[in-house]
């Protein structure tokens, strides 16, 4: 990373999934599949296979749950949609206080914030019912609502646009590594998120002034 332009980042840019929320837990992963009657790797792996059409608007809730249910070779009945979707709003609603407050100082110093998630309807009406502090943000850019998901470089794109910085003037965080190689295609700096230690080191490489506490 080039310290000696750590001056020109003039916005960051943020993933939700696992950057600003933990992951699911174990036993939340395992309730779910229980509904499908299958065990929690079988259920990630067929969660994972339509997830990007679903965060895209491509798939319904209806939909999606559907072919999840399929692929696992049962059925829902009517009662377990609801539940489903509930559940698959509560396991990604455990807010990651640390980065949340991270957020809200690069706001308050000035940097211009954004917001860039893989996200369906459902999550996206739960986090700006739920989170106060999207406030923080000065432009959020959800897959659902644009009809665009990472890493399509498009998207990126859209986000720089509501910013208002040049790619280069922005720094990208996310977890996924396809996601931050997504963002290094359009000419922005991007940091994994694989764990605080880890991300502190690569903002303190970077020479950003501003570290999670």
């Amino acid at each position: 990373m080039d310290r000696a332009n750590s001056s020109k980042i003039k916005a960051v840019i943020l993933d939700y999934g696992e950057v600003l929320c933990y992951s699911p837990t174990a036993e939340e992963w395992a309730r779910m599949a229980g509904v499908f009657g299958i065990e929690p790797p079988s259920f990630r792996e067929l969660w994972n296979r339509n997830r990007l059409l679903y965060d895209r608007g491509d798939l319904s809730p209806e939909a999606y749950w559907s072919a999840v249910a399929k692929d696992a070779g049962t059925q829902l009945a009517p009662e377990q949609l609801p539940l489903l979707r509930q559940w698959d709003v509560e396991m990604w609603a455990h807010e990651n206080s640390v980065m949340v407050e991270w957020l809200k100082e690069i706001h308050s110093s000035g940097t211009r914030t954004g917001l860039l998630s893989n996200m369906p309807h459902d999550m996206i009406r739960h986090v700006r019912q739920q989170f106060a502090w999207l406030e923080h943000f000065d432009h959020q850019t959800f897959s659902a609502e644009v009809e665009l998901i990472k890493p399509d470089g498009a998207i990126y794109e859209h986000s720089l646009r509501g910013v208002g910085v040049a790619a280069s003037e922005a720094l990208f965080v996310d977890d996924k590594e396809p996601n931050i190689q997504g963002a290094r295609a359009v000419g922005m700096r991007a940091i994994q998120l694989r764990s605080m230690e880890q991300f502190g080191s690569d903002l303190e490489e970077l020479g950003f002034p501003i570290m999670p506490s």
